[in-house]
This record gives C-alpha cells, sequence and structure tokens, in this order.
C-alpha cells in the first residue's frame, strides 16, 4: 500500500515555487500534501497531487526536473507518543526512515504522516502487523495512472 510522490527539485529563487504551484492549479491537479526542504542552491518539494502523471508531464515541459518515489502513508493517532509508538517496531526491524512529513485534518484526532523507508514493502509489513491504518491514492483522491 503504496502511493506515488513526485519529487521536484527548484531553485531557491522569488518566485519558483509560486511558477511550480501556478502551473499545476491551473492544469486542475489538486496538491494534497507537500514538503519543501531547503537544500543550498535548490529545494527539494516534495508533493502528493491529484494527478501524478499530468503533474510529472507538465513539470517536464517546463523543464523542472521531476522524478516519482514510492511514499507510504499512516493515519495515526494524534497525541504524544503514537508516532514513537509507529516508529518502534520499524526500529526493531531495522527499518530506516529516510524522510517524513505529516499533516492534520484528514480525520478527526488523526494525523497523517507520510513516509519514505529503507524498505517500503518491509515497513508496510510490519505496519500492518501492528494494525497501523495505511491510506491508499483512493483515499487522497491520486490518480496514480493512466489506463
Amino acid at each position: 500500500m503504496k502511493l506515488k510522490q513526485i519529487v521536484v527539485s527548484i531553485e531557491n529563487e522569488p518566485g519558483r515555487l509560486l511558477e511550480v504551484t501556478e502551473a499545476l492549479g491551473q492544469a486542475g491537479i489538486n496538491l494534497r500534501a507537500l514538503n519543501l526542504v531547503d537544500t543550498g542552491a535548490f529545494g527539494q518539494l516534495r508533493l502528493l497531487v491529484s494527478d501524478v502523471p499530468t503533474a510529472r508531464r507538465i513539470l517536464m515541459e517546463m523543464q523542472i526536473p521531476a522524478y516519482v518515489n514510492e511514499v507510504v502513508a499512516a493515519l495515526i493517532e494524534d497525541k504524544p507518543g503514537s508516532l514513537a509508538k509507529v516508529l518502534k517496531p520499524l526500529t526493531a526491524a531495522q527499518v530506516n526512515v529516510v524522510f517524513m512529513y505529516a499533516f492534520i485534518g484528514f480525520a478527526e484526532d488523526k494525523a497523517v504522516m507520510i513516509f519514505r523507508f529503507s524498505d517500503n514493502d518491509k515497513a508496510v509489513e510490519i505496519l500492518r502487523a501492528n494494525e497501523v491504518q495505511l491510506l491508499d491514492a483512493e483515499s487522497f483522491g491520486i490518480l496514480e495512472n493512466r489506463g
């Protein structure tokens, strides 16, 4: 149960983030979740979007490097200690969190954690075994493939 995420490298210059988000918005693509990290001269923008193939095509046409990778979305309780409880069995199995970001407001009293693990498949097995609710593309209203 993995989601496709678009990763974009954009220059740390005024207007670049606006350019990307405006182009996606004009194409009718809804941003479901995002994370922007400063890496020096460039920022790394991670996006969960409503239409992955179209978003990637638009970005490539704009000559903005974009690639797709897989992430895992978990719905956890929005209370102290919940993230640690989720991470404990993953750590015991030596599954590393490569990156993560979160948002609330998706479901009452819950937070959504977006993870990239050193082994996403193993992480999914462990999370399921520990009764962590995982979210799929449909939960976010995301089109990942054309078919």
